[in-house]
């Protein structure tokens, strides 16, 4: 059965409502910050989440033309100093095999986890990183 966007609205509301009674203040918010070429163009984005203290990365991407120039060095650069600004201590991002293990290692994360065979021929790895 495919759940309805209102029955999963309302279960994650219970289990945010519970959390909140666990967890003092706990900040949440999310930020999009995006790259546009000249003509205004999006060519990279990164989308984070604020929550208890730890920056998500969400997604990150860079256009195949302009990667390798630093572009995505700086997209996570500005979503971790915002996230420093919001009291943020530590970020961490999952990311898969095929994807940007590399990136995240030479920009200071490590794996604390793993999942092979996710998906299949593949794994998802786990990469967390102290920002203070």
């Amino acid at each position: 059965m495919n759940p309805t966007a209102v029955d999963v609205s309302w279960l994650e509301d219970q289990l945010r409502t519970y959390n909140r009674s666990q967890v003092a203040n706990p900040v949440r918010l999310e930020f999009l910050i995006t790259l546009t070429d000249r003509e205004t163009n999006l060519v990279g984005g990164v989308f984070a989440k604020v929550s208890y203290g730890w920056l998500f990365i969400d997604a990150l991407w860079i256009a195949e033309a302009i990667r390798g120039k630093g572009e995505g060095r700086k997209l996570l650069h500005r979503a971790e100093e915002q996230a420093l600004q919001h009291g943020c201590q530590n970020a961490w991002v999952d990311t898969f095999s095929f994807q940007a293990r590399g990136f995240y290692e030479r920009h200071g994360y490590v794996i604390f986890g793993d999942l092979p065979d996710y998906p299949p021929g593949h794994m998802r790895y786990f990469m967390r990183k102290r920002l203070v």
